[in-house]
């Protein structure tokens, strides 16, 4: 019914995204709620994130960001950053979001630590393992550990309980299962983890994630990053006045 309702609505979101973790949020949610959309690709690597258009959407240059035609009261409504996007949308729907203050409060809590430890954390594990030009032991030994201590964290939750959130399937697993996707990407076995592979799978297994993984999936980076891509993602080019 919720999805029915949702898709009655004709002015669709724009999405302006890349197939990244963090857009995967927002496309897995948009999908779940029914809510139409349309893509606006921003290709990070080519540095579409610092042009104009974008930059009056995002300041911070960075994906996802959503513009709502039909924000609150009826109101345009620009906004970024993924977990901020993820509350907005589930409070426009009306779902994926508890409606009790305890159980909101607790999909809250476990959507903050994925934008805090998760995200960054497994993000710092991909660049100095993968991206970085010089290999340093430290940072990608350090790294390393936070990785495994973070799966270590969820596994322990997802032993007591089946969501992030509790008995219901929320943002918080939305915002979380991308970085935990790929685990080979981060030397992780999810049989060491079992609580959190059984999530995982389960989450995976969801047609409106199928869905949303597949968005821009064709322009998903494969092989090895270019000089002129690394410049752009990590060199001085992030770091120009704007």
């Amino acid at each position: 019914m919720l999805a029915d309702r949702a898709r009655e609505k004709t002015v669709p979101i724009e999405v302006w995204t890349w197939p990244t973790p963090n857009g995967h949020k927002v496309h897995i949610a948009l999908e779940e709620l029914g809510l139409p959309y349309t893509v606006v690709p921003v290709n990070i690597g080519a540095g579409e994130q610092f042009k104009p258009d974008f930059l009056a959407i995002n300041p911070n240059h960075r994906i996802p960001a959503i513009v709502d035609p039909e924000g609150p009261g009826g109101q345009r409504l620009a906004l970024f950053e993924s977990g901020a996007i993820l509350i907005y949308l589930a409070e426009k729907a009306g779902a994926l979001i508890p409606a009790n203050p305890v159980g909101r409060y607790t999909c809250l809590q476990w959507l903050m630590f994925q934008m805090g430890g998760v995200g960054p954390m497994f993000g710092q594990y991909g660049h100095f393992h993968t991206y970085a030009p010089e290999k340093l032991p430290y940072a990608m030994d350090r790294y390393a550990k936070e990785v495994r201590r973070l799966h270590r964290v969820l596994e322990k939750r997802l032993s007591e309980a089946e969501y992030l959130a509790g008995d219901a399937y929320s943002i918080a697993d939305i915002a979380t299962f991308p970085w935990v996707r790929l685990p080979e990407r981060r030397n992780i076995d999810l049989a060491e983890f079992p609580s959190v592979k059984r999530w995982h799978d389960a989450i995976a297994a969801r047609p409106a994630v199928s869905r949303g993984v597949q968005v821009l999936a064709e322009r998903q980076r494969r092989g090895t990053i270019s000089e002129t891509e690394r410049e752009i993602l990590f060199g001085n080019t992030q770091f120009q006045a704007r």
